[in-house]
């Protein structure tokens, strides 16, 4: 090195470490190609002179940048973390660095971002939900960027996912609710505009009360934003609204777990005086006190699956396909049977 404060070269490392710069480079990008001892002597020779791998020669050798972006509703709760991570991980160990945005539940601005991903060289997008303009999806074939859905999966879109199905899911839940002798049953959703996941878990209630005889226009339903907060507030208005109900479905933890605080600020004991259900069973279900019942999201396999096969994607191994997982009913304390519906 010229000086203490040159950048550290290729050069460098080969020098330090006895061997030539091709060993160097596989080392660093192909490790299970080079004898242990060797590799060793390399990676120590990396860290001794703090050498980081020339990312602009990387890109031209590969035509790729090796980035990809994510732009999920909101980083304001736990929601997406759980699959965010195990999508970020699973990246990380195939040689990808995740980008992650936040498009606030806006579509225009998760267009915003989406071309500002692909304007800094991302290699695939990672989208939440099916609900974008068709252009959106043109501008991406346009750029040759492939993009993959997450947190929804319907036989109906002709764009690969990797999801569960959503009315599916809230439509067992409601099912369980209504086999406890619930008849006076409320609905917190998330706003539906523009997000189908919400969209699709109340059409799911409402397919399962009316095959069980009940009028679904007899439903309450309040929209509101994913805060602890405005679940409470949405829960004092539905009482207001509809003082016989005995159960409150939630279409997510968050806005379940905040009705269940207000229930108990307010005097009502769940569940012998009102059932409270969420969704996504996100760790503060569970700790909750009683325990909120949800649907468990398979978020942790869900965003492993999306990292393979959206990379998959990118290398050109496959054509983009989705997946179906698995969700379930995770029933637990916040879930009781039907009393008379009267809250004192």
């Amino acid at each position: 090195m010229n000086s203490e404060h040159s950048t550290p070269t290729l050069e460098d490392v080969a020098k330090l470490a006895g061997v030539s710069t091709a060993t160097v480079s596989r080392c660093l990008n192909s490790p299970d190609r080079v004898v242990e001892r060797t590799r060793r002597r390399v990676m120590n020779a990396v860290d001794t002179l703090g050498y980081t791998p020339n990312f602009g020669a990387r890109v031209m050798a590969a035509k790729r940048t090796f980035t990809i972006g994510a732009i999920i509703p909101t980083m304001e709760n736990a929601i997406f973390a759980r699959g965010l991570q195990a999508f970020q991980e699973e990246l990380h160990a195939r040689g990808y660095t995740l980008l992650v945005s936040s498009s606030a539940y806006k579509p225009e601005v998760e267009e915003e971002q989406i071309k500002a991903l692909v304007a800094r060289g991302a290699d695939g997008l990672l989208l939440i939900g099916y609900d974008r303009d068709p252009s959106v999806y043109e501008y991406l074939k346009r750029q040759n960027v492939p993009a993959l859905t997450a947190w929804a999966y319907s036989p109906d879109y002709e764009h690969p996912a990797i999801g569960f199905d959503n009315r599916a899911a809230m439509k067992l839940l409601t099912q369980e609710v209504l086999a406890r002798g619930h008849r006076e049953v409320g609905v917190i959703s998330a706003i539906t505009k523009g997000n189908d996941r919400a969209r699709e878990r109340l059409h799911g209630i409402k397919e399962a009360v009316a095959e069980a005889g009940i009028d679904p226009l007899s439903l309450e339903v309040i929209e509101t934003s994913y805060e602890i907060e405005n679940g409470g507030d949405a829960l004092e208005a539905l009482l207001q609204r509809k003082p016989e109900m005995t159960a409150v479905m939630c279409s997510n933890d968050v806005l379940g777990v905040g009705a269940l605080m207000r229930a108990k600020r307010i005097g009502i004991e769940v569940p012998r005086d009102l059932s409270i259900t969420g969704f996504d069973d996100i760790e503060l279900a569970r700790i909750i006190s009683p325990e909120l019942t949800t649907v468990h999201v398979p978020h942790r396999e869900m965003g492993q699956h999306a990292a393979i096969e959206l990379t998959a994607m990118v290398e050109k191994t496959s054509a983009g396909k989705s997946e179906k997982l698995d969700s379930h009913l995770q029933i637990r304390e916040s879930l009781g049977w039907a009393r008379d519906g009267r809250h004192g």
